[in-house]
């Protein structure tokens, strides 16, 4: 890749961080002005020192779905909020990023010809 094919790369890359990061802020602020500043799993309360700790999830897992309403979204800590998206990940075939077919290596394979041999 040439320098110029590069730099126009890092500029789109980075075009699109900031747009996510004025999307997320946008529903973030909302959904904190909405909902209480608890957990919806674990029940865990939050104060403006860790805040941060505490996410929006969307229900339906498109982050684009951001009805005025706050229909779609509930507050998660960040802990519920990844065992929530591992899931979703576990349950829905093909989301594990692989190839949705099963493991076919076995690591024990050859053990009871090299047991017998010793």
């Amino acid at each position: 890749m040439n320098q110029k094919s590069s730099g126009r790369l890092d500029a789109l890359v980075a075009r699109a961080q900031q747009d996510k990061a004025e999307r997320e802020k946008g529903y973030r602020e909302r959904a904190l002005k909405m909902y209480p500043w608890v957990c919806g799993r674990c029940g865990r309360e939050f104060t403006a020192a860790n805040l941060r700790e505490l996410t929006v999830h969307h229900r339906d897992h498109n982050h684009d779905n951001n009805p005025l309403d706050g229909s779609n979204w509930e507050l998660l800590c960040l802990y519920c909020h990844d065992n929530e998206h591992q899931r979703y990940v576990d349950a829905t075939p093909g989301k594990d990023g692989g190839t949705g077919k099963a493991a076919t290596h076995n690591p024990f394979a050859g053990l009871a010809d090299l047991l017998k041999r010793e």
